[in-house]
């Protein structure tokens, strides 16, 4: 329990924000199952990478993390292409 105002609107604001950021990351992890699943979808892969990219700016996920994953998304569509 919070000891003064200021502290329960920072635990307000964490939940709040918490809420987001775990709604923000489990459709990064659902868009990437779908495309790992299924195989590659361009429609699919491209909105996993603007979900990813949305993140990074946002601060959910850290950039070089994004930069990461968008990297081996695309590897991951260039050998299924060979």
């Amino acid at each position: 329990m919070a000891n003064s105002k200021s502290a329960s609107k920072r635990a307000r604001q964490t939940a709040t924000r918490s809420l987001r950021n775990r709604r923000v990351l489990t459709r990064v992890r659902g868009l990437h199952r779908r495309i790992t699943g299924t195989g590659s979808h361009e429609a699919d892969a491209a909105s996993l990478i603007s979900a990813i990219d949305k993140a990074a700016k946002r601060g959910m996920i850290h950039r070089n993390a994004a930069n990461r994953r968008k990297a081996k998304l695309a590897r991951a569509r260039a050998a299924a292409k060979k």
